[in-house]
């Protein structure tokens, strides 16, 4: 992957504040020429440096107000079909694979916790999915937060 440098980070923080800002007040707050701004840009798209646009959804704005991380053991034999199975459950949102007693960790929105059954059994029902544990998320302590990252690079 390639790495984004001071001049990228203060692009992505200049967006941050201002996510309607044309790339020509871009590189007017910058300083830098409109080109830079705009190659830089489509540099950092191309090599996947910035998620899509969905990942600032709040699921609660959906109606997903629960929040779960459900831990998975699974059959070795069948990882791309567990996958394929996850992908098919839309209210799982992100998965990771982990070390220790689990084998991926799945962060899991629901509506409530009738709802939160029926994802597990849906999920409990993918082949290859041996078992499952699901811890609830009581409350969002600290958010998803790379802005502290970009500015230690933007600084230097």
């Amino acid at each position: 992957m390639t790495l984004m440098d001071p001049l990228d980070a203060r692009i992505v923080l200049a967006l941050d504040d201002d996510p309607d800002a044309t790339i020509l007040a871009l590189a007017q707050t910058l300083g830098v020429a409109r080109n830079t701004v705009h190659a830089r840009l489509r540099r950092m798209a191309a090599d996947d440096m910035l998620k899509p646009f969905s990942r600032r959804v709040d699921p609660a704005a959906l109606g997903y107000g629960l929040v779960a991380f459900m831990s998975l053991a699974v059959s070795q034999a069948e990882p791309e079909g567990v996958h394929q199975g996850l992908l098919a459950v839309p209210e799982v949102i992100e998965v990771h694979y982990t070390t220790g007693d689990a084998d991926l960790l799945a962060h899991v929105v629901a509506r409530d916790t009738a709802d939160l059954h029926r994802i597990t059994k849906a999920i409990l029902a993918i082949d290859g999915v041996d078992r499952t544990s699901t811890a609830v998320s009581l409350a969002e302590v600290i958010p998803y937060r790379p802005r502290s990252l970009l500015h230690r690079l933007a600084n230097g």
